[in-house]
């Protein structure tokens, strides 16, 4: 069972490779904030289901606006 701190923690070191700045926070919206584009939305779901051994649903990331809504859905998932 990972905590909510540790996950979140990882996902802002994964995020460190497509976004470089230190506001980085819980609310910050990934494509609206960051403009991230769907290649790099896909990669980083790549990157996260390779570090934490999971599958994350496709259906499920059009949900995810927030890092915060991130960590909560991977959270989910290991747990």
């Amino acid at each position: 069972m990972s905590e909510y701190s540790t996950v979140l923690k990882r996902i802002y070191e994964l995020l460190a490779t497509f976004i470089k700045d230190s506001e980085l926070n819980e609310s910050s919206e990934l494509v609206a904030q960051y403009g991230m584009n769907s290649l790099q939305v896909m990669e980083l779901i790549a990157d996260i289901e390779d570090d934490f051994d999971i599958s994350v649903p496709l259906n499920t990331v059009s949900d995810i606006l927030t890092v915060g809504d991130l960590a909560r859905e991977i959270q989910a998932l290991v747990d």
